[in-house]
């Protein structure tokens, strides 16, 4: 099986060269495309989730051999977590290869939050299975670069922090509204309104409502915590 010019120029960014370019075919394919001949990417983003998490977790310890165990889980959380995944295939332009179906296509997939933190996670098992672990960390490793010390000591993801925040003082979780919508259907852009049982609100707008979420719980993470 050959691989198309995009794909090829995506596996010279990747930085590996596949044996079994079938693999790599199969980490593109989404759900959306397949067929009984033609398989999607599921069970390989559930591979390359635990490879990734385990890359991960081996680069941690080594990059701070005094950090205790409550230190390390949020930073692993940060790099392992969808958003970072989708992230790095952002910046590996992996949503230019995606094979999608129509629908998919239209709606704006290749843009999807979800979407390209799952592929990236299928891709990382294709290598794994196209040419063992030492060469998937090594993908891993260049892939997520600087993001690995760069992670901050408290990386809990807004959300997260927000929640745990407001059950610290008492209160509910936060609630979330979508306040607004904007764009053409194949690149919405969501504004999202984040409210706390004691009146407070955030507002964060994105290409996703996870990310728009996401925003939102930051802008008032800002706002009370002092």
């Amino acid at each position: 099986m050959k691989l198309s010019a995009d794909q090829a120029a995506f596996c010279k960014r990747l930085g590996h060269e596949f044996a079994r370019p079938e693999l790599l075919q199969r980490a593109l394919t989404h759900a959306s495309m397949s067929s009984a001949t033609r398989p999607d990417n599921q069970r390989l983003e559930f591979l390359g989730d635990r490879v990734l998490g385990l890359v991960m977790a081996e680069a941690l310890l080594a990059a701070d051999r005094d950090a205790t165990e409550g230190q390390l889980a949020p930073r692993f959380n940060a790099l392992v977590r969808k958003e970072t995944c989708a992230d790095v295939a952002e910046a590996l332009r992996l949503g230019e290869v995606l094979r999608l179906g129509r629908s998919e296509m239209l709606s704006g997939g290749r843009r999807k939050l979800a979407l390209l933190g799952d592929a990236m996670e299928a891709v990382i098992a294709a290598v794994y299975l196209d040419a063992g672990f030492e060469d998937a960390r090594d993908v891993i490793l260049h892939a997520w670069g600087d993001r690995i010390g760069a992670v901050e000591e408290d990386a809990r993801d807004p959300k997260t922090a927000l929640q745990e925040w407001a059950q610290a003082k008492g209160q509910k979780p936060p609630s979330y509204i979508e306040i607004g919508r904007t764009g053409p259907d194949h690149a919405p852009v969501f504004t999202i309104e984040v409210r706390l049982d004691s009146g407070e609100t955030g507002r964060g707008a994105a290409p996703s409502k996870r990310r728009a979420e996401q925003a939102a719980a930051q802008d008032l993470l800002e706002k009370v915590v002092v």
